[in-house]
């Protein structure tokens, strides 16, 4: 059988309240926020003895899930929040927004920083890579719609 969805990606935090304030005011909602430990969750990850504190975040349209994670125990082992782009592993979560200006504005407030520009790729998007909480590297788009004007023949009914 195939995959049917992808339900989350995990992201694990040192900070979740502020992880969280990130993410809701890119848009995302908080769905819920719950502790985890016992020995099912160790056989699950690998991590015996662990004590972890979720949060599941969901896009607007339902569709995608963000989990964060903050570990109480065991002790963090590494931190790859900061790698640059080529590293290898998990690189970024790319999200789509309305409004690319607004989103960096309201976002860079929290301190989220743009890695290098927003650039125009053929017309199609404005993008960039930002540097959220903790250094998490995000991904930002949005989509360039070209508006038809009122003299465009194809607008027109015939």
């Amino acid at each position: 059988m195939t995959v049917t969805r992808m339900d989350n990606v995990g992201i694990v935090v040192a900070d979740l309240d502020t992880a969280i304030d990130f993410f809701k005011e890119l848009g995302l909602i908080l769905e819920g926020r719950m502790p985890v430990e016992g020995e099912w969750a160790g056989r699950v990850t690998g991590v015996r003895g662990q004590r972890v504190e979720i949060a599941m975040l969901r896009t607007p349209d339902g569709h995608s899930r963000i989990e964060l994670s903050r570990f109480d125990a065991p002790s963090i082992v590494s931190d790859h929040r900061t790698a640059p782009v080529n590293s290898l592993g998990y690189l970024r979560v790319m999200f789509t927004v309305n409004d690319l200006d607004d989103t960096l504005t309201r976002l860079c407030r929290l301190g989220a920083k743009v890695v290098d520009e927003v650039v125009n790729y053929q017309d199609i998007y404005r993008l960039c890579y930002i540097r959220g909480p903790e250094g998490l590297l995000i991904g930002l788009a949005q989509e360039l719609q070209q508006e038809l004007s009122l003299d465009d023949p194809m607008k027109q009914e015939g």
